[in-house]
């Protein structure tokens, strides 16, 4: 049997980085945050954090730290039920979800679609904004319980449901456009090249998918702008700071951009990738999340 105190200690430790913001945090001394962990390991005959500048946990620390988190939640809908009436219903405590998210589906489909559920059930998000390639790393170490992914194969002990395609276009600000175009009004690679790239970060590769699509180019070299935040990414194409990758939901809202190459698009295939055995609030939140999705992107295609 796990000790209760040892693996609180054990999540405050990897939560807040390090064993002094734990001891404040729990309200212990340091002395006492160090020997439950050292207990539980001790116990476990195993290391479960990496200790230095900063503290980090190893990969069976991952795990215990997602085991606490889903009896945490439980505990929490537990609680709220015995208390009489709904659970997560009127006058029961907030409780906390933590999901790692891409930018754009913040953004667009996300909040919009989960936003009455957490209003309903006194849910409190904390959001983990990542790459959609990188999303599944967060869920992995145990930080969060959900993630949207580029990554189609079920981790270990989780699912991945299908959401749909989040459709990206390259635009830019009509001038701009114009300077990528020859004088037969044909979009040229070299001139799209010589323009300053807008990317959101440098996990970012949506816009070298979109030359390796379009024109064949691998990894091809030019100037770039690095602006991580939705509204300053689009702001910058619209200035006229050069061009970039933006959702098709998007576009409504940007009637100053132009498309580069018309027609042309990058689709990225997104997953809800959760634990397998959920909470009931989680649960709850995995239904709003997908029927989000459902409701805004497009399907996948057939296999």
């Amino acid at each position: 049997m796990l000790d209760a105190r040892q693996l609180q200690a054990l999540a405050a430790v990897i939560e807040h980085g390090g064993f002094g913001p734990a001891a404040q945090a729990l309200n212990l001394t340091l002395a006492a945050v160090s020997l439950r962990i050292k207990s539980l390991e001790s116990h476990l005959g195993q290391r479960l954090l990496v200790r230095g500048k900063t503290v980090r946990a190893t990969a069976s620390g991952q795990a215990l730290l997602a085991h606490v988190k889903q009896l945490q939640m439980m505990e929490a809908d537990l609680l709220a039920g015995l208390q009489g009436g709904e659970p997560r219903g009127a006058g029961a405590a907030w409780q906390s979800l933590s999901v790692a998210i891409n930018a754009d589906s913040v953004a667009g489909w996300f909040l919009p679609g989960v936003a009455p559920l957490l209003q309903r059930h006194r849910l409190l998000l904390e959001i983990l904004i990542d790459d959609q390639d990188h999303t599944h790393d967060a869920l992995k170490s145990g930080d969060v319980i959900g993630c949207v992914t580029t990554l189609a194969q079920p981790m270990r002990g989780c699912v991945a449901e299908p959401l749909g395609v989040m459709r990206y276009r390259c635009v830019a600000a009509p001038a701009v456009v114009q300077r990528c175009r020859t004088p037969r009004g044909a979009v040229s690679p070299h001139k799209l090249l010589a323009q300053p790239a807008i990317i959101f970060n440098r996990k970012d590769a949506l816009q070298d998918a979109f030359l390796a699509q379009h024109f064949g180019l691998k990894q091809p070299n030019y100037p770039r702008h690095f602006a991580p935040a939705v509204e300053a990414f689009e702001t910058a194409i619209e200035l006229g700071l050069g061009w970039g990758m933006v959702p098709e939901q998007h576009l409504a809202r940007r009637p100053g951009l132009q498309e580069v190459l018309p027609g042309a698009t990058v689709d990225v295939v997104l997953y809800w990738q959760h634990w397998a055995r959920e909470p009931l609030s989680a649960q709850r939140l995995t239904q709003a999340v997908k029927a989000a999705a459902h409701s805004t992107l497009p399907p996948l295609p057939p296999a």
